[in-house]
């Protein structure tokens, strides 16, 4: 159905066309063959889907499962120290981004009165609040600073700490486990430690909620005799995990994006009304959570393509957010371009249930940080900055930055 290309030998990851952009070789393949098949490092028979309309249709198709336990685990990159393939496992109870529906569904449900848009915007004050005082601290401090260590981690990490009722002083401990889960190529002994670390940590802080509740969503959920301390646990983790990692990328990355299109951030200095949109293009054209997995649980035809019963399929959102056929021009950070439809949060019934909290925090860390600090820039050269190429959610390792005034 396509223009000829060779299928692909595992996912190609090398950040080959700058730091923001999709690998070459994953365009050239959206170009021509948006559902591609693709060789897994153990030999598996796989797919890659590239293509906006294919991954829309994917994510909205639940024939294509999001459990784990249904056959075999293929990997699509080369991890030094782990496995190509991995056995079945069981459901782990509570994370229901690997459950499909009826199971996800009662699990979601239990938590989308606590993610509603009017929720968010009552919270919106508080999580200004946040971000300003976080910025006053910054402020204190003398240039060159690590952006990342200093803003984009703390703010996001404040909020959930607060939306979930986890003290903020044990957030070093989940920081530190969760940047531990989340490197590619961790082998599995370390991963499964600080997967154990962090479950370990949320089984006391849970089991204390149920008998002893606040004013907070893990509490409301303790509440539910219907959850048992292990789908708390679950769901807990997934939060936690979720609620500050995707966040603060974003913020990281996305600063980073700005200061290295010196006119787009003019333009956003200039009218801050623009500000709404330009979060919406920069979650678009950054994409910090790109690689998803599907499992075919029946033979599926999409964009011309037959997958098979029991393929194992890799979707690329960075890809599809950076498709002419749905956005001009779509590796140019445009702030004025209406980037509604974008796939960062997903599509279908696992789109992401915090997106609107995001919204809120990457507005106001956003506005605040060009606000206070007028004369922001790299203090590194752009080549230097360490990117997170070997993580399971893209960003940087550190920005440093630095400034000559601050405004009150």
């Amino acid at each position: 159905m396509s223009q000829l290309v060779s299928i692909p030998h595992g996912l190609p990851m090398e950040r080959d066309a700058g730091p923001f952009d999709p690998p070459h070789a994953i365009t050239r393949l959206r170009e021509a063959r948006p559902v591609s098949p693709m060789v897994f490092p153990d030999g598996h028979q796989g797919w890659l889907v590239t293509g906006y309309e294919a991954v829309r249709r994917l994510m909205a198709d639940t024939r294509f499962s999001s459990r784990q336990d249904l056959g075999v685990v293929h990997v699509p990159y080369e991890t030094p120290g782990m496995p190509a393939a991995t056995e079945p496992s069981p459901q782990v109870p509570g994370l229901f981004i690997a459950m499909d529906p009826p199971d996800h569904t009662r699990l979601r449900r239990k938590l989308v009165g606590a993610f509603t848009v009017r929720r968010m915007k009552m919270l919106e004050e508080q999580i200004v609040d946040i971000a300003e005082r976080q910025l006053d601290e910054l402020a204190r401090l003398t240039p060159p600073v690590d952006l990342v260590r200093e803003f984009a981690l703390p703010v996001p990490s404040l909020v959930i700490c607060e939306l979930l009722g986890v003290p903020y002083e044990d957030r070093a401990t989940f920081q530190v486990n969760s940047a531990r889960f989340l490197v590619r190529d961790q082998s599995l002994e370390e991963k499964m430690s600080a997967y154990g670390a962090m479950t370990a940590y949320l089984v006391e802080l849970v089991t204390r909620k149920r008998t002893e509740p606040g004013e907070d969503i893990l509490s409301d959920l303790a509440r539910d005799d219907d959850l048992s301390i292990e789908e708390l646990v679950g769901v807990a983790f997934l939060l936690l995990l979720a609620g500050h990692e995707t966040t603060a990328n974003l913020l990281a990355l996305g600063t980073f994006a700005l200061l290295e299109h010196p006119e787009q951030l003019a333009e956003l200095r200039s009218h801050p009304d623009l500000m709404p949109g330009a979060v919406e293009e920069l979650l678009r054209y950054l994409s910090v959570a790109d690689i998803f997995y599907r499992y075919a649980s029946e033979d599926v035809e999409l964009g011309g393509e037959t997958i098979g019963k029991g393929s194992t399929v890799v979707v690329s959102l960075l890809a599809a957010n950076h498709d002419p056929l749905r956005f001009d021009d779509p590796d140019t950070l445009d702030l004025r371009r209406n980037a509604r439809g974008h796939l960062t949060f997903g599509h279908g019934v696992h789109q992401c249930l915090g997106q609107q909290l995001a919204r809120i925090e990457l507005r106001a860390g956003f506005a605040g940080l060009l606000r206070r600090f007028p004369t922001l820039a790299l203090a590194v050269p752009a080549g230097e900055v360490r990117l997170r190429t070997d993580m399971n959610i893209y960003g940087v390792h550190e920005l440093p930055v630095t400034w000559t005034e601050t405004a009150p």
